[in-house]
């Protein structure tokens, strides 16, 4: 069964949600963005947020201490690197913090894949691009990803069993269960039903 990440979560409310339905992941993101958070929201967040769900620290192009910091804070259970970061970076990254590491890779053709298939980080999180736009990649490429992979972009409670049959390592969406650019408790609790049921 794939997992299940919301991600942008920037509400309290938010958190209320994800401790209903309970996804294995939400998304804390400290890149600029609509949905951005600094490390004391989210610590507050995290706080109120269910044991059983794990949370991720969303960066771009950021310095590594930067994420250090919030490994070693409490507030994030597993860091995702969605900007340009090479193996170099990735590398020295695993080797300071002990908490798993995603890569997000931006997807236009199937050497996007192949390339980052032997990347130190843990998973590969595949998009079409910079994150929480909405709009999907060709998914059949991801039939080239080996390692295990969250799959984003423009995913939602209409597109969901689509978006399963790839068997993806998790499922992962932030815009698909918003309504007027916040968190849609009703979106969410239909997309975690749908996850949920699939076999």
């Amino acid at each position: 069964m794939s997992k299940i990440k919301i991600c942008g979560l920037f509400r309290t409310e938010d958190v209320a949600v994800a401790n209903l339905y309970k996804p294995d992941y939400i998304g804390f993101v400290f890149a600029p963005s609509k949905r951005q958070v600094s490390f004391e929201q989210a610590l507050e967040m995290k706080k109120a947020l269910s044991d059983s769900i794990a949370s991720v620290g969303v960066f771009v192009n950021a310095e590594i201490e930067e994420i250090i910091q919030c490994a070693e804070g409490g507030i994030c259970d597993i860091i995702q690197l969605h900007g340009e970061e090479n193996e170099d970076y990735i590398t020295k990254l695993k080797s300071l913090i002990r908490i798993p590491v995603i890569k997000a890779v931006k997807v236009d053709c199937k050497e996007d894949i192949l390339s980052k298939n032997s990347s130190a980080a843990d998973y590969l999180l595949l998009d079409n691009g910079h994150g929480g736009t909405g709009e999907r990649f060709d998914w059949k490429l991801a039939k080239f990803c080996t390692k295990p992979y969250f799959l984003a972009g423009g995913i939602d409670p209409c597109n969901i069993d689509e978006a399963l049959k790839l068997k993806p390592f998790c499922i992962d969406t932030s815009s698909g269960v918003e309504t007027c650019g916040v968190k849609d408790a009703d979106k969410i609790g239909a997309l975690v039903k749908a996850v949920r049921k699939f076999s």
